[in-house]
């Protein structure tokens, strides 16, 4: 059971972990592989919405994937974009990458093969997640302006689609750990975490909501996986 001091601090990492970009057309749109094949579903709404003529779908296997998407999470991502009537030609898939900071520098090093310019990339990742994507891309791409997007929902409408209310709450503390202690790590550019956000964290922590957390060690965190 979820106290509802828990929820109340849980909504407030919700909607830190969102950018709120205003979405516009970039370049290329980017969906990050995860367990969620919601991010597919996005990055082809936005794609349909003339927001990017290319998709790139970047993600391997990980330990919460590897039973639902044998092939790799990308290959999954691409199978469920051709289901909803995107052209092969305008997708592109990086089937290697196994954490946030691979996605962005494989999905980089992939389009500069192929020789495709780019300005500017739509990042499209679960909702929790766009601020450390954000974070990462900056660091790794810092010549291209990025846009942040996921699906629009609320954390209710998100735990619903899970199905595990107690998990999510691990997630969001577990993404919010990242984004203090990575950019010491070199993995992320750092961002302000207003002190409202830093104490609902610390009381989800005490309240045990840690499963999700990283390895503090800089030789641990650094494999652990983009989907969390």
């Amino acid at each position: 059971m979820i106290s509802a001091q828990a929820w109340s601090d849980a909504e407030v990492l919700w909607d830190f972990h969102q950018m709120h970009h205003a979405v516009r057309p970039c370049s290329v749109a980017v969906g990050l592989g995860s367990h969620d094949l919601g991010v597919a579903d996005a990055t082809v709404a936005l794609y349909k919405q003339g927001m990017a003529p290319l998709i790139v779908f970047t993600g391997a296997t990980s330990r919460t994937t590897l039973s639902r998407m044998p092939h790799g999470e990308a290959v999954h991502y691409r199978e469920r974009a051709l289901e909803l009537g995107v052209p092969s030609v305008d997708i592109m898939v990086e089937p290697r990458a196994r954490n946030t900071g691979e996605n962005i520098q494989f999905t980089r090093d992939l389009l500069a093969e192929a020789s495709i310019e780019v300005s500017s990339v739509l990042l499209v990742s679960k909702p929790y997640e766009e601020r450390r994507a954000y974070a990462t891309a900056r660091k790794l791409w810092p010549d291209v302006d990025f846009v942040s997007a996921s699906t629009p929902m609320t954390l209710q409408e998100y735990v619903d689609s899970i199905g595990d209310a107690h998990l999510v709450l691990d997630m969001l503390v577990g993404a919010l750990q990242r984004l203090m202690i990575y950019p010491a790590q070199g993995f992320m550019v750092s961002m302000p975490v207003p002190d409202a956000v830093t104490a609902a964290y610390e009381r989800l922590c005490v309240q045990g909501f840690t499963s999700r957390l990283a390895p503090t060690s800089k030789s641990e965190s650094r494999v652990d996986n983009v989907t969390g």
